[in-house]
């Protein structure tokens, strides 16, 4: 029974709960990508609240040490949380886990927006605080929703399914900048105020200060709609098939939700016991996936250099081709005001297209070419940035660089940004599924931590007189593109390593289908009916 469970799961038509399921499981993406990209609208912001200097010329920006802590800790968080919750998800199940990682993630978001403390320094240790919880909660919806999704699709459209969980990070990424835009500017009406060379008291009234704590708590609010509804989803029959070794659940949960009915039969028919199913450290396990596995965490650890370098710093990049003006020639709230609008021109035009561009496309082309051909063109265009680097920084030419800097986010979305997420998913074992999404997902926050912190310092000015205050000279922005442009060029070379699933059974791709080491006992036979 089964293997007839699977088939069911694998042939079944499109419903109505493959839709919602996608809705479940996409919300914590989309409260995923709000919280972790959200911090880079707001660091400016911070930096002149807490560490403007009275008398100086130019507005406060954060430290090194604390900028870096602050945009990074989330990721660090949510390492720890793909490793611990991925391996949780094989043990207890994929339901059990799902709701304790939203509930986290809901309540660090909330916290995070309360972050208070006597000196500027208790306030952001306390916001690193909870921002590394709420990493750690959103680290669990990786490996969870994605095994989640894979397990309950059918395998025409599985790939489109899953990709379409984690495109929900676009609209995230997107409505963290438009929530970023009506807030500021409904604070810039109400209490308008001068640029910071004009006057550097009045630039910064204290109202400000709750700009960035509303933007920070917002996340929380669509993620916590959908947890009622987590609560509500059964465990998925494959994992209650193969793992734990109950088709007679298993069937009766595909009956609820994929609308078949399930009648007695006096017949005998076989039942998966447990046998000798190898585990993550077996050498059986290494010899059939290990390639594999190295495969999706090096790409992974590859584009996660380049895309969260490029998202966090955007706001960097854009005032160092002087698309975004000055910062003393602002003040804190048109200054937040312009970075928000600036990234979400970017997420609108590049973002969110590339997600979608994968979700329709990613059964049809297949998830190897989408991967491979991505990478090659996130490396051709930030080679187009960075060859004529000076050209793109000279007045007019703008635009030039707008449309170039959103095709290496559309071809990222379009490429190995969404199908990194999907085929860890597909690939590996029921039993060790999770798990080997977790590590792969974590490597890939190991590349984003690199990014996070390595750009951070790499993109400083060579020259000492032009880097910002308190940071060492840097490689630049335009080499610093160089270096991203590389590591698109390995995540190419590592891309051949990782095997397209599209069209086929996650039985078929894991090789649990050609498993022999299997013991069988004959069990009253259910036949599943079409209502």
């Amino acid at each position: 029974m089964a293997n007839e469970v699977l088939n069911r799961l694998d042939t079944a038509k499109t419903q109505w709960y493959h839709f919602t399921a996608v809705v479940i499981a996409g919300m914590g993406f989309f409260t995923d990508a709000y919280d972790l990209f959200c911090i880079s609208l707001v660091t400016k912001l911070l930096g002149r609240i807490y560490y403007t200097i009275p008398g100086s010329n130019t507005p406060g920006s954060l430290p090194p040490n604390v900028a870096a802590a602050v945009n990074g800790v989330a990721f660090c968080g949510t390492l720890a949380g793909q490793l611990f919750f991925g391996w949780l998800g094989d043990k207890m199940g994929r339901k059990c886990v799902y709701g304790m990682t939203l509930m986290l993630m809901v309540l660090s978001s909330v916290a995070s927006g309360l972050s208070f403390g006597s000196t500027p320094n208790s306030v952001m240790g306390t916001l690193c605080f909870f921002r590394f919880w709420l990493g750690f909660g959103i680290g669990g919806d990786y490996p969870l929703s994605a095994t989640i999704m894979s397990e309950y699709a059918n395998k025409k459209t599985r790939g489109a399914f899953i990709a379409a969980v984690f495109a929900m990070q676009g609209f995230g990424i997107l409505t963290g900048g438009i929530v970023t835009i009506v807030v500021s500017a409904i604070f810039k009406a109400i209490h308008p105020s001068p640029a910071y060379r004009v006057d550097p008291i009045g630039s910064l009234p204290p109202e400000v200060d709750y700009i960035w704590r509303f933007i920070l708590m917002f996340g929380a609010f669509p993620a916590l709609m959908t947890y009622y509804w987590r609560m509500k989803m059964p465990e998925t029959a494959r994992y209650t098939a193969l793992v734990a070794k109950n088709a007679q659940q298993a069937a009766a949960d595909m009956a609820k939700v994929l609308q078949v009915k399930i009648t007695e039969e006096q017949e005998n028919t076989e039942q998966v016991k447990p046998s000798k199913d190898y585990g993550f450290f077996s050498r059986e396990f290494f010899q059939k996936h290990g390639w594999h596995l190295l495969g999706t965490s090096m790409c992974w650890f590859l584009l996660d250099i380049a895309f969260y370098s490029q998202n966090l710093f955007q706001k960097d990049i854009f005032t160092a081709i002087n698309w975004i003006p000055k910062a003393n020639t602002m003040s804190a709230m048109e200054e937040v005001f312009r970075i928000a609008r600036a990234q979400t021109l970017i997420a609108f035009l590049g973002t969110v297209p590339g997600y979608w561009f994968t979700v329709f496309l990613i059964d049809k082309i297949g998830r190897f070419y989408i991967q491979l051909g991505g990478f090659l063109a996130m490396l051709c265009f930030m080679l187009g940035l960075a060859i004529p680097y000076h050209h793109w920084t000279e007045p007019g030419n703008h635009i030039g660089f707008l449309i170039m800097y959103a095709f290496t986010f559309f071809f990222a979305n379009f490429g190995p940004n969404s199908t990194t997420f999907v085929v860890p998913a597909e690939i590996f074992p029921a039993r060790v599924r999770s798990t080997c999404h977790g590590i792969s997902a974590a490597a890939g926050k190991a590349g984003a931590i690199i990014g996070s912190f390595g750009f951070l310092y790499a993109a400083q000015n060579p020259n000492p007189a032009l880097t910002d205050h308190g940071y060492p000279p840097g490689i630049g922005v335009r080499y610093s593109l160089f270096v991203l442009a590389a590591c698109n060029l390995f995540g190419a070379v590592f891309t051949l390593l990782v095997p397209d699933s599209k069209g086929k059974s996650l039985e078929e791709m894991s090789g649990e289908n050609d498993e022999e080491d299997v013991e069988v006992e004959a069990v009253p036979s259910k036949t599943i009916l079409p209502v």
